[in-house]
C-alpha cells in the first residue's frame, strides 16, 4: 500500500512538481538577495518616529510605512492629486528604490503559486503539494524499510546508481519536502478562508475628535524601535474619527490622532501566529539561511523525479511482453505475479505458454490486481512471488495481502504459492511464506502446497511444473530459458594457472573492458562501472542460460578478472579453461553491491576458499588508504594453489593486508580455513568487537563451516553471525 501511494503520485504529478521545485529553488535565494542589500545598520537605535520624520520630509503625503522582515521598508503617499509607493532607506527616508518587484521575480512567484491560472492554478499547486506530501511521507517510510530501520537511517548505501541516487537523496531531502508541502497547503488554505479565524477586535470608536498631534512627538511611536515595525497606517486627511494604526508582531495598536494616547488594542490570535509561521517556514521571508537550506533541499525533486520515473520505466522493461494472455473473466487458470526486479515475470511467461499448450485460458496480472470478482470462470489461482528486502511484498504485490486476508476463498477455486528467492538470506521467499500463511488461514483449497525457486533455478522451476502438471492431469514441461541482458565480447588479456598438482585445475583469467559509450559512462551502467564482487554473466557456447563469477576486479582497474575452477562435465568452466590470450567470450555485467566492503575505517575480515578468493582479493587490491583487512584463505596446496599468492605478499607489504592467515587441507596439519578461525578466536573476537565487518565468499559447505566456527568462537561475546548479518556486518557470497 506504501509503496502504490509512493509511485502513483509520484508518476502523476513529476512534471508539475518539477516546475513547483525549480521555481521554489529560484525564489528560495532571493531573501538572501535582498538581506544582502537592505542597510540594515541605520535601524539600529532607529525609532519609529525618527524614521516617520524622515519619510514625511520627503513624502508630506505618506498614508502607510511597511517594514518586511527581511527589512526592507516600503513608503505608500500620494502626491500632486497621485498615489506613488517607493523603497526608502531609513537612514535619510529618501527614495531607495522601486517599490513593484522585479518583474522576473513577479513571473516566478506568479508560477510557483498559481501557474498563472488564478484561482484554479492555486487549485492544482495545493494538488501538487498534496500530492508531495504523499509521495514524501511514503518515501521516508520505505526509504527506511529499505535500510533496515531507523537506526540505519544515516548507514552507507548499497545498489544500482539509480536507485542508490534515489534512496540517497530521499533520506537527506524527505523531512523537508515534508514541511514544504504541509506549508503550501496551509497557505492555499487560508487564501481561500478555509481555516478557523481568530476573534477581530475593532478599534473604539471614542476618540477625542481632535487632529493634529505629530505622529514623531508620539510617546509610543518614540519607544517603538523600526526592527519591531510591521505597518503604520497614517489617518485619513480632516477625518477627526479616525487613528493611527500601528501594527508589529504582537498585534496593532489604535493611537488617537489628537492626543497621541492609546486608544485600543488588538493581540495577534494563536491561528494567526500559528499562520504567520507557516508562512515564515515556506517562504523563508527575512530568513536568507533557512531559504538556502530549504532551496538545497528543493534541488532535490528534479533529481527524485528523474530517477523515480527511470527506475520505473527499468521495471517495466524487464517486465516481458507476455502473449496471449486472455482477460480475467473469461480465464480457467489464474496466473497473478509479484516480483520487485522483473525476472519473476519471465517465469509466469513460460508457465503461461505451456499451460496454453496443454489447451488452459491463462490470465496472467500482477499480484496488486487480485479481484476475485473478476475469476468467476477461473478454477486454479497461481502465485509466482519473490520477497522484497525482510520479507516485504515485491513492487508489483504491494497491495496483494491486504486485500486476500479479507476474501472469501471461493470453493471452486484451488490454490498454489511458488516462491522465487536465494536461499543464502534469513528471509528466503519470506513473503510467499506470509501469502501461504494467510491462504491456510482462511481456508482456501490447495493446489499444490507451498514450493520454493533458489536463485532462478530453471531445475527447480522444471520439477514444480512436472508437479503441477501431474495435479492438473496434464503434461507440463517448464523449459525456462532465463533472459540475459545485453552482451558484450571480452578478450582475454592473461591467464594465470593453479591447481593441476592436485587435480583441481583453477586459473586466474583477465579480460579487456569494452569500449563504453557516453550513456554508459554518464550512468554509470554495464562495464563502464562496476566494483570488486560485482558478478560477471558468462554465456557459454551452446547454452543461453549465463553462469555468474565473482569479479576480482573493478572497472578502475582497466580489467576484469575472475578465478574459474575446471568442473568435470562443466559446460562454461571447461570453456574458460580452455581460453587463450586473444579468445573471446560472450558476458554481461550485474551488479552485487550487497557484497563489498561497507565505507569507513573499520576492519574487515575476509575469509575465502578455493576461487572464493576472487572478490576478497579484489578488495585487498583496491585497499589503497590501507584499512585494516586480514584474509583467511583456504586452499589444497602451498606450492599448488595459493592464488593470488605472489600479490598477497606485495598487498601486505604496501598495508593493503594488514594479514594473512592460510590453511590448507592436503598439507601436515590439515586445516580447513574454520579451523584457522578458531584458532585466533581471540582476534577474531577483539575485531569484532571494534566493530569490523565480515566477508566470506566461496562453496556452500565451507560457508557453512565457518558460519558454525564463528558461531562458537563469538557467543561467549554475546554476538552471533545472524546479529551480525541484521547489523549489515556479515555479508556472504556463497555459490
Amino acid at each position: 500500500m506504501i509503496r502504490r501511494l509512493h509511485k502513483l503520485p509520484g508518476l502523476a504529478a513529476a512534471l508539475l512538481l518539477m516546475v513547483m521545485s525549480l521555481s521554489g529553488v529560484v525564489l528560495s535565494v532571493l531573501p538572501a538577495v535582498e538581506a544582502a542589500r537592505m542597510p540594515a545598520a541605520a535601524e539600529v537605535g532607529l525609532a519609529v518616529a525618527d524614521l516617520v520624520d524622515r519619510v514625511t520630509f520627503h513624502h508630506p503625503g505618506v498614508e502607510q510605512i511597511r517594514r518586511s522582515t527581511s527589512g526592507r521598508i516600503t513608503a505608500w503617499f500620494y502626491e500632486n492629486g497621485r498615489p506613488g509607493a517607493a523603497t526608502v532607506d531609513p537612514a535619510t527616508g529618501a527614495d531607495s528604490g522601486s517599490a513593484d518587484r522585479p518583474a522576473p521575480e513577479r513571473w516566478l512567484t506568479n508560477l510557483h503559486r498559481s501557474l498563472f491560472l488564478g484561482d484554479a492554478g492555486r487549485i492544482a499547486v495545493a494538488v501538487a503539494a498534496g500530492a508531495l506530501s504523499v509521495i514524501a511521507l511514503s518515501g521516508l517510510l520505505l526509504t527506511v524499510r529499505r535500510i533496515g530501520g531507523w537506526r540505519r537511517y544515516l548507514a552507507p548505501l548499497r545498489g544500482p546508481l539509480t536507485a542508490r541516487l534515489h534512496l540517497e537523496v530521499a533520506r537527506i531531502i524527505s523531512p523537508a519536502l515534508i514541511l514544504l508541502s504541509v506549508t503550501g497547503l496551509w497557505m492555499t488554505a487560508a487564501t481561500f478562508d478555509l481555516l478557523p479565524q481568530d476573534g477581530v477586535t475593532r478599534p473604539p470608536e471614542a476618540v477625542s475628535g481632535q487632529t493634529g498631534y505629530a505622529l514623531s512627538d508620539m510617546p509610543l511611536l518614540r519607544e517603538t524601535p523600526v526592527v519591531s515595525l510591521r505597518v503604520l497606517t497614517f489617518p485619513y486627511p480632516d477625518d477627526a474619527s479616525d487613528v493611527v494604526t500601528l501594527e508589529t508582531a504582537r498585534g496593532e495598536i489604535w493611537l488617537d490622532q489628537g492626543t497621541g494616547e492609546v486608544v485600543g488594542q488588538s493581540d495577534r490570535g494563536p491561528w494567526e501566529r500559528v499562520t504567520e509561521t507557516i508562512y515564515w517556514l515556506h517562504t523563508a521571508e527575512g530568513s536568507p539561511a533557512l531559504g538556502l537550506l530549504l532551496g538545497f533541499m528543493a534541488l532535490g525533486v528534479p533529481i527524485l523525479s528523474t530517477t523515480g520515473v527511470l527506475m520505473w520505466l527499468e521495471a517495466r522493461m524487464r517486465r516481458p511482453r507476455i502473449k496471449g494472455s486472455v482477460a480475467a473473466r473469461q480465464a480457467d487458470t489464474i496466473l497473478l505475479v509479484g516480483s520487485e526486479a522483473g525476472s519473476t515475470w519471465g517465469f509466469a511467461a513460460t508457465l503461461q505458454i505451456a499451460l496454453t499448450a496443454a489447451g488452459r485460458s491463462v490470465h496472467v496480472g500482477a499480484m496488486s490486481g487480485f479481484d476475485l470478482d473478476l475469476y468467476r470462470r477461473a478454477t486454479e489461482l497461481i502465485l509466482l512471488t519473490a520477497t522484497y528486502g525482510d520479507g516485504a511484498a515485491p513492487a508489483s504485490a504491494s497491495a496483494f495481502l491486504s486485500r486476500f486476508v479479507t476474501a472469501s476463498a471461493p470453493e471452486r477455486l484451488r490454490l498454489a504459492v511458488l516462491g522465487f528467492g536465494d536461499r543464502q538470506f534469513p528471509s528466503f521467499c519470506g513473503y510467499a511464506e506470509q501469502v501461504a500463511q494467510a491462504a491456510e488461514a482462511g481456508g482456501w483449497r490447495t493446489l499444490l502446497p507451498l514450493d520454493r525457486i533458489d536463485r532462478q533455478s530453471s531445475q527447480d522451476f522444471s520439477r514444480w511444473g512436472r508437479a503441477l502438471g501431474l495435479t492438473l492431469g496434464i503434461e507440463l514441461d517448464l523449459n525456462h530459458q532465463p533472459v540475459a541482458p545485453k552482451a558484450v565480447q571480452l578478450t582475454l588479456m592473461s591467464r594465470r594457472d593453479y591447481g593441476e598438482e592436485v587435480g583441481a585445475p583453477t586459473a586466474i583469467l583477465r579480460f579487456g573492458l569494452p569500449p563504453a559509450g557516453f550513456a554508459d559512462r554518464l550512468l554509470q551502467r554495464g562495464f563502464a562501472s562496476f566494483e570488486a564482487g560485482d558478478l560477471i554473466g558468462v554465456l557459454p557456447e551452446g547454452s543461453a542460460v549465463p553462469r555468474l563469477y565473482s569479479l576480482a576486479s573493478a572497472s578502475r582497474d582497466g580489467f576484469a578478472e575472475i578465478c574459474v575452477r575446471r568442473h568435470p562435465g562443466g559446460l562454461c568452466s571447461s570453456q574458460l579453461t580452455d581460453l587463450s590470450p586473444g579468445d573471446r567470450i560472450t558476458a554481461f555485467l550485474r551488479p552485487n553491491p550487497a557484497f563489498r566492503p561497507a565505507p569507513g575505517r573499520s576492519p574487515v575480515i575476509l575469509i575465502g576458499a578455493g576461487t572464493g578468493i576472487g572478490p576478497l582479493a579484489g578488495f585487498a587490491r583496491a585497499n589503497r588508504r590501507g584499512r585494516a583487512m586480514h584474509l583467511y584463505f583456504g586452499a589444497r596446496h602451498a606450492e599448488s594453489d595459493l592464488l593470488y599468492g605472489e600479490d598477497m605478499a606485495v598487498w601486505q607489504a604496501d598495508d593493503r593486508l594488514t594479514s594473512v592467515t592460510t590453511a590448507y587441507s592436503r598439507m601436515v596439519p590439515r586445516l580447513h580455513v574454520q579451523d584457522a578461525l578458531r584458532r585466533d578466536a581471540a582476534r577474531i573476537v577483539a575485531l569484532i568487537t571494534e566493530g569490523a565487518q565480515i566477508m566470506v565468499c566461496g562453496g556452500r559447505d565451507m560457508a557453512a563451516g565457518v558460519n558454525a566456527a564463528l558461531t562458537d568462537i563469538l557467543a561467549p561475546a554475546g554476538l552471533s553471525p545472524a546479529l551480525l548479518k541484521a547489523e549489515g556486518r556479515y555479508a556472504e557470497d556463497v555459490y
